[in-house]
């Protein structure tokens, strides 16, 4: 049977449809918000594993092209392995969600949102979240839910809920907020150097639509929902724990704060086995027993490292909860690329270069949106060996969402194509890793950019800020390490100008966080941001004066549309003759704009006066220098502009009688000419004799 929920946002119902497509999934409902569609499942496997100490759940968003009436491009016309946008939307699926199942369920769990329509005029990202999670709410499966999920932009001075593209388009603000009923647990959007007061005005006019939509799913749950499975916790309990507790609390109290990463854990490590050889006794090799020994030893270093926080303001490496750790800044340190930079911030390190290259460097993006060209790239690379491990070599989900935001971060700065006619590339290699690494790739990025002279509108750095409760009590950490971000409740990034902020995420990892809380973090985030900015700003404030000699020279000029077809010429015959000839690429768009690109200046400057020669009507009465092209006995063609040749007559060439024209000018020789008529059928007469007396030289 049947049953539908309505919420209505932005002048559009928001309706939840369940019972009647994928009715075998444990859970599935079909979600539509004006012309787009998802269809969200949610299923879970039939194995269950007692114990487990993580959630085996994976989120699988697809977008089927069908959805936009499109069939997909290249050989084999099908959907293939997901695409960047496809992994992004699924991180954005999964991290709200992910919190709220129960590690002890025991079962392999798989939600599979599919856009199915999409009117290209609402994001069917969002309907994506809302549709996962409810699916999982009205299914089987345990979850401590639900969550919902909006977007805010910010638009004419007012706030507004699920906008459309191009509302989109016209924001200085973009943000995904999800949450509960009970308060915002993730946020993630880029902005135009907005305020943190901006900011958390967006945060606030999400949390009702939110907590509405929670409703209504809820209340989807009371009408149709499944009962839910049982959860396989361990029922053994740990042999002789107190003493454990005591022996390995005693130990790794006094390894934990060790200050060096390597060396902390190194001493954990040694605590630990210290700690599992005194009891091995009872431990022997029972794996129910050695489960349960882990999971204390996690606890522990839980529980030491948010009380040395909130009981003593002490964190694991020594520093207040608002101190940045010590950085370095470097530029220039790779010869051939365009532009590098090396940005260490205790013990992460990013190796950033910037790249420069050509309008046909441009990323091209074939999805249900359409054929789509990008300029600005971000690759963020995470190798094992940034925290000493060995490991598979490869692009996964986690360098996609990492890369993504640190490219939303800085593509706010950058120049319009106009102002700068590259394409732009940002590859971030972490070297080192200990908390942080997207945004030590912000930082890096920056002065890479910086480095190779890109004219950003102003520097940008990103800063990751933490959190640790218990109960009314908290601790807002500046620069949190690795160890914070794992044992902590909040993943807080935000990177920003002086003057406001470009990127932002946060993962909330208890029930809400407080807006005193959020407003306090935002405040110290742009005193930590502020303090990096100024770090990097005594390495280079400005960018170079002069791109590198090793990038491409690119020059851009604009000409009447109606001249397009001069320049490129009957199947590409003149544009491919001037490539020819000066050793560039051009490219011509559609508006006029003519960009070359070259190896060098020199060749650049040529074509482009070519090209300029071809768009310019020649003007009766201009005095031109002309070279001959070819020499008959009646006259002379001089060739006045590119393309353009006109006709000296004999008795144009001189005062006096001649015989040929030969006697007075060669081919290849350069000489004045002035446009005395274009005739009915387009032909130019010019003269010798009426340029030379213009410059007082009478023959």
């Amino acid at each position: 049977m049947a049953h539908t929920s309505t919420y209505r946002i932005n002048g559009e119902d928001l309706v939840f449809e369940t019972g009647r497509m994928a009715k075998q999934a444990n859970g599935s409902v079909f979600a539509r918000f004006g012309g787009s569609a998802v269809i969200a499942t949610a299923c879970c496997s039939d194995k269950v594993t007692e114990g487990l100490d993580f959630v085996p759940l994976t989120v699988e968003y697809n977008e089927k092209y069908y959805a936009a009436g499109k069939i997909p491009g290249g050989f084999i016309k099908r959907e293939a392995r997901p695409k960047d946008r496809e992994i992004l939307v699924s991180r954005l699926i999964d991290r709200p969600m992910r919190p709220l199942f129960d590690k002890s369920f025991g079962r392999e769990i798989q939600v599979v949102p599919t856009t199915v329509s999409a009117d290209l005029v609402n994001p069917p990202d969002i309907i994506a979240i809302n549709a996962a999670s409810a699916a999982v709410h009205i299914s089987d499966i345990p979850f401590n839910g639900p969550i919902a999920a909006v977007r805010v932009c910010y638009v004419g001075g007012t706030y507004v809920i699920n906008p459309t593209y191009d509302q989109i388009e016209k924001s200085a603000l973009e943000i995904v907020v999800a949450g509960s009923e009970e308060g915002i647990t993730m946020v993630e959007g880029g902005a135009d150097e907005v305020s943190e007061e901006l900011m958390i005005g967006a945060i606030e006019a999400a949390k009702k639509p939110i907590a509405d939509i929670c409703g209504v799913i809820r209340a989807m749950r009371d009408a149709v929902g499944k009962p839910k499975l049982a959860l396989a916790p361990l029922k053994a309990e740990l042999a002789r724990k107190a003493e454990i507790e005591a022996f390995g609390k005693e130990r790794i109290g006094k390894a934990i704060f060790t200050k060096v990463k390597h060396e902390r854990y190194a001493a954990v490590a040694k605590a630990i086995a210290e700690t599992k050889a005194t009891f091995a006794d009872s431990l022997g090799d029972d794996e129910v027993q050695l489960k349960l020994f882990a999971a204390l030893m996690e606890d522990i270093q839980y529980n030491l490292l948010r009380s040395g926080i909130l009981d003593r303001g002490q964190r694991v490496d020594g520093r207040g909860t608002e101190d940045i750790r010590p950085i370095t800044c470097e530029i220039g340190v790779l010869a051939r690329a365009h532009g590098s930079a090396l940005f260490t911030r205790g013990e992460t390190q990013a190796l950033a270069t910037t790249t420069l290259g050509t309008t046909f460097d441009e990323q091209v993006l074939d999805d249900i949106e359409g054929d789509r060209r990008e300029r600005f790239m971000l690759h963020y690379n995470f190798p094992p060996f940034s925290v000493g491990e060995v490991g598979r070599l490869g692009t996964g989900r986690r360098e996609i969402g990492h890369g993504h935001l640190a490219r939303r971060a800085l593509e706010r700065v950058l120049p319009t194509k106009e102002q700068f006619p590259y394409t732009i590339r940002v590859v971030s290699d972490i070297l080192e890793s200990n908390g942080s690494s997207s945004m030590a790739s912000v930082c890096g990025g920056c002065l890479s950019l910086l480095a190779a002279g890109v004219p950003i509108k102003a520097p940008v750095a990103g800063i990751a800020m933490g959190l640790i409760t218990e109960g009314d009590r908290y601790a807002v950490l500046s620069d949190i390490l690795g160890d914070e971000d794992h044992l902590g409740d909040m993943d807080f990034k935000v990177a920003g100008t002086e003057k406001g902020i470009t990127g932002f995420q946060m993962d909330i990892k208890i029930a809400k966080v407080s807006t005193e809380i959020l407003t306090k973090a935002l405040d110290q985030a742009r005193r930590g941001r502020l303090h990096i900015l100024g770090v990097m700003n005594q390495t280079i404030a400005a960018p170079a004066k002069e791109i590198s000699e090793y990038a491409p020279k690119i020059l851009s000029v604009k000409i009447d549309v109606d001249k397009i077809g001069a320049i490129i010429g009957p199947g590409g015959k003149n544009i491919k003759a001037l490539c020819e000839q000066y050793g560039v690429r051009i490219n011509v768009d559609d508006d006029g704009t003519v960009t070359i690109f070259g190896a060098n200046q020199k060749a650049s400057l040529e074509a482009k006066a070519a090209v300029l020669g071809i768009a310019q009507d020649p003007e009766v009465g201009i005095v031109y220098q002309g070279t001959v092209k070819r020499v008959m006995d009646f006259g002379a063609f001089v060739e006045i502009l590119p393309g353009k040749e006109g006709l000296v007559h004999i008795s144009r060439l001189s005062r006096t009688r001649i015989n040929a024209a030969s006697d007075v000018v060669k081919e290849g020789q350069v000489i004045p000419v002035r446009l005395l008529e274009v005739d009915k059928l387009g032909r130019l007469n010019l003269s010798y004799i009426d340029a030379m007396d213009d410059a007082g030289q009478k023959k």
